[in-house]
């Protein structure tokens, strides 16, 4: 009986030696979720930090339902809430201390939906409180992700 041939899956275009792969769309996203990470951590720091600047200043249309107004000083929970939002949001925003600033961030955003929204309502669309879910949830993200690659700490860790 005469052998059988074998017969080798060939790839169509054959790698030559020495050369490269193009980088798949997963590895190329890769490569940029740092900087992309730190452009999130920016946009959600000052949007923070323009919540409590408004309510402490009355800059930017001022408190929320005071015509322009301020909160008056040592409000509970009001004025507190916004020098959270003021300190914790510029932190935030320049990358120091990112991850102490955003656990603090989230906690009072995860109290202001529990204490003040949720009583009125289940769901943050019926109850007024998405952008305090929505910034509670994007403060614990930063916890864990820390700051990305433009930063403050990052830039003074370097100089070391």
């Amino acid at each position: 009986m005469p052998p059988t041939p074998t017969t080798t899956a060939s790839p169509a275009a054959p790698v030559r030696a020495g050369a490269t792969q193009a980088p798949t769309v997963t590895e190329r996203l890769d490569a940029v979720r740092p900087y992309v990470l730190s452009v999130f951590r920016i946009v959600v720091g000052l949007l923070f930090a323009c919540h409590g600047a408004a309510s402490l200043f009355g800059v930017l249309g001022g408190a929320a339902g005071s015509n322009g107004g301020t909160i008056a000083a040592g409000t509970w929970p009001g004025w507190y809430a916004a020098v959270i939002q003021l300190v914790a949001g510029v932190l935030v925003l320049l990358g120091t201390g990112t991850r102490s600033a955003a656990f603090i961030a989230s906690g009072s955003m995860a109290y202001a939906y529990f204490d003040v929204h949720q009583s009125m309502a289940l769901w943050p669309i019926q109850n007024g409180g998405e952008s305090s879910a929505m910034f509670a949830w994007a403060f614990l993200l930063l916890v864990f992700t820390g700051p990305g690659a433009l930063s403050l700490d990052r830039l003074f860790s370097r100089r070391k």
